[in-house]
């Protein structure tokens, strides 16, 4: 008994090292992934809305299974039980759907081709959910399917059973498809018209599946009629192949890579696979990964935590999708989704700037600027082949959300550092976006004219939520003047966009000490209601938009008068119930109801204009509010779970605010230099440069309950700011924190301490 006692201790001790291990220095960071978080989601209520993306990070293609009805923008619900196919994909998000996508799925038995008829019952318990691999048992057809990626191409692995017949079956979609089998190479091309918007008439995504063994027998689908003819146009095309007497096990194999351009390009994309067999393309696949996330180690958390950071930072890397190719002259071409011609040079599709100026692209900036480089010069060519730069692009130009906030994209990346493009022609493009109406209301400025004139968008002349895109009109004015004086361009030519980015100021409303929609005539909007989401404002009320000053919160400070007060208001978001008036909508959107769920007042961290207030405090002398409501929002709102996120994910915007807070610094200003502190979540964390520099922060005491930071000290001095500078930290060097149970009132507490106000700023 006692060397049985001696035999469990020893395993259990063996075990917890190992854990330990797992937990302080995990190597196999793509493993630590859960592409399942957030896919407990639907319309009314968001969890993430995401769905489990298998792909490289940036690639042009990803992969999913499909759970949803062909065209349904909640292509995977965690909820589901059934999958009808594995879907090659390109959607951003449910509200914005999907374009260029096909499918793939295998069948037994009679030949089905129909969703609803080929779909098969699966178990998350028989799933393998990684960010370069998938794996599912479809029980129904007694398959194993396997899914590993490269950028523009992918590798099946089918396991059929015994069986009289096997199939797969390839589904072009509706809206525009054609397809056919040439069973003389084991081979089927085709291609998909269908699309969401944001494209030419001539759209198409071209494909081709490669597969390792002969058909013995081929039907075609036009529109759900079966033919045995080897070619279909129409509005759904499809086709099944097959195979006769499988034996138990048998494994079928299928190489599928596409194109936005042509057949041959589709054909020059799958040689990224080449002659690599499943495992090869799944070993790189995972090396890749691993090359990527572990730009960031982080180490000394629950393991919980570190699932939950590197599945965030999974999702931070791959929105905006590479929407550009490397032709048979290994030249970078790309389809135009603006001129529907074959274009040279980068483009990337997939990304809302309203939701990822805000931390996605600061992350970007600051741990992977090589991407960054070609977004940039991806958004010279957006601009030189459709007239202006995308605020919402999926591919090209879509209708939706507020602002002009491609500024803060393009002068961040420029004042952090970022050279080797045509900043010139980026610069022009500002200026001309921002004094035009573009041919949508979500390109240029909607309302420029009275903006311009008035200094505010106003409330009554029917341009809807005016307020809040005055007060992003007022920041992305100041992105201009700071890109425009980093540029040498003279005072007189941009001393305009510095006056305008205090048009904040017109909106704000001393009565409430918040920001309030105005009428033409200089009245403010009446009666006013704080908790009224949309009207005047985005997806949100006043008390969410009123903190959107991003380039001067001295300045708001002063308007509600001085750091007392401004504590105070702040302090309110959090103790007010979660009332809301949601007549503007005519009904409860899933915004509010996440809202309302979180049990944070008024405090809407599932969506996006409020995500930086928590770091106000820093710039009023009250930097442990901070750090105290930063913890709390990390350890109640994510989770590496279907149900993990706390609202809509959006294109790693959310993600990205998890994994700067974790590190201990935050964005509010991405178009400066400074980032504001919180307090990190882990005792180790280290950041590898891009330039070669390791950046370390170390807080050895961190608990559970040790959230305030007692002193700190950067490279062996003491450092009291409650800001870190992007160019210092680029240098690399050792920020050590030590934290306590409670806070350091005497430290950060001097305005030589706050971060950056434009109202500060010194010529």
């Amino acid at each position: 008994m006692q060397r049985l006692l001696f035999i469990v201790c020893g395993w259990l001790m063996l075990s917890a090292v190992a854990s330990a291990q797992t937990s302080a220095g995990a190597t196999d960071y793509a493993d630590l992934v859960n592409p399942l978080m957030g896919t407990d989601s639907k319309p009314s209520l968001s969890n993430g809305n995401t769905y489990p993306a298998i792909g490289l990070p940036w690639g042009m293609n990803l992969w999913t299974p499909q759970t949803g009805k062909m065209g349904d923008g909640w292509a995977y619900q965690y909820t589901k039980d059934k999958i009808n196919g594995f879907k090659q994909t390109h959607q951003p998000s449910p509200w914005m759907n999907d374009y260029g996508a096909f499918a793939i799925m295998p069948i037994t038995g009679t030949v089905r081709f129909k969703e609803d008829d080929r779909a098969s019952w699966f178990s998350h318990k028989a799933e393998v959910a990684k960010p370069y691999y998938y794996k599912v048992y479809l029980a129904d057809a007694d398959v194993t399917t396997e899914i590993t990626p490269t950028e523009r191409a992918a590798s099946f692995r089918f396991t059929f059973p015994k069986a009289d017949s096997s199939s797969v079956v390839i589904d072009a979609l509706d809206k525009g498809s054609y397809i056919k089998v040439i069973p003389s190479e084991n081979k089927i091309i085709g291609y998909t018209k269908r699309n969401s918007g944001g494209v030419t008439d001539n759209f198409k995504n071209y494909f081709v599946v490669v597969f390792d063994r002969p058909f013995d027998y081929v039907y075609t689908y036009k529109d759900n009629n079966r033919t045995t003819a080897h070619e279909q146009s129409c509005d759904h095309a499809g086709a099944v192949i097959g195979f006769k007497n499988t034996v138990k096990g048998q494994k079928v194999h299928a190489k599928v890579a596409s194109s936005f351009i042509s057949f041959d390009q589709a054909a020059q994309n799958l040689k990224e696979i080449g002659t690599d067999n499943f495992e090869t393309v799944k070993n790189k696949a995972h090396k890749t990964w691993n090359e990527v996330l572990s730009k960031v180690e982080v180490s000394g958390g629950t393991s919980e935590q570190l699932k939950t950071f590197y599945s965030c930072l999974y999702r931070m890397v791959f929105f905006p999708l590479k929407f550009y190719e490397i032709n048979q002259a290994g030249k970078v071409v790309h389809y135009s989704p603006y001129n529907g011609k074959v274009e040279p040079g980068y483009m990337f599709g997939g990304t809302g700037f309203w939701d990822t100026f805000r931390a996605l692209y600061p992350f970007l900036n600051l741990v992977y600027p090589h991407i960054v480089r070609e977004m940039q010069e991806g958004l010279i060519n957006d601009y030189k082949e459709g007239g202006w730069l995308p605020e919402w692009s999926a591919p090209g130009y879509r209708n939706i959300m507020i602002g002009n906030n491609s500024a803060s994209i393009v002068a961040e990346s420029y004042i952090k550092g970022l050279r080797g493009y045509d900043i010139e022609t980026l610069y022009k493009a500002l200026i001309h976006d921002a004094n035009n109406e573009g041919p949508m209301q979500a390109v240029g400025r909607a309302g420029v004219k009275y903006y311009n004139e008035l200094g505010y968008v106003p409330y009554d002349v029917k341009i809807n939520e005016n307020a809040a895109r005055t007060l992003e009109y007022a920041y992305d004015d100041y992105c201009i003047y700071t890109l425009g004086k980093a540029l040498g361009k003279p005072e007189a030519e941009i001393d305009i966009y510095r006056k305008r980015a205090m048009n904040y100021k017109n909106l704000f409303d001393p009565t409430h000490l918040l920001m309030r929609g105005k009428n033409k005539d200089g009245q403010f909007q009446s009666p006013f209601n704080p908790f009224k989401w949309g009207d005047a404002f985005t997806e949100g009320n006043s008390w969410h938009y009123s903190w959107s000053v991003f380039q001067d919160v001295e300045g708001l400070i002063g308007l509600m008068g001085g750091n007392a007060k401004f504590t105070a208001m702040l302090d309110s978001v959090f103790v007010m119930p979660p009332t809301f008036d949601d007549s503007y909508y005519g009904g409860v959107i899933h915004e509010i109801r996440e809202m309302q769920i979180a049990d944070m007042g008024q405090y809407a961290h599932g969506n996006q204009p409020i995500q930086h207030m928590i770091y106000l405090y820093d710039y009023a002398a009250e930097p442990w509010k901070t750090q105290y409501w930063v913890r709390e929002t990390m350890n109640k709102l994510y989770k590496a779970t279907p149900d993990g996120y706390c609202g809509d994910e959006d294109n790693g915007q959310t993600s990205a605010w998890y994994v700067f807070s974790a590190l201990g610094f935050y964005p509010v200003t991405p178009a400066s230099t400074q980032y504001a502190t919180g307090a990190p979540l882990f005792k180790h964390a280290k950041i590898h440069f891009e330039n070669g520099k390791t950046l370390s922060i170390d807080a050895p005491d961190n608990t559970e309950n040790t959230r305030y930071i007692q002193s700190a000290t950067f490279n062996g001095k003491t450092y009291t700011q409650n800001y870190l500078d992007h160019f210092t930290l680029q240098k690399g060097g050792k920020l050590v924190l030590k934290m306590g149970r409670t806070p350091n009132r005497q430290r950060g507490i001097t305005a030589k301490d706050a971060p950056f106000s434009l109202s500060n700023l010194k010529n």
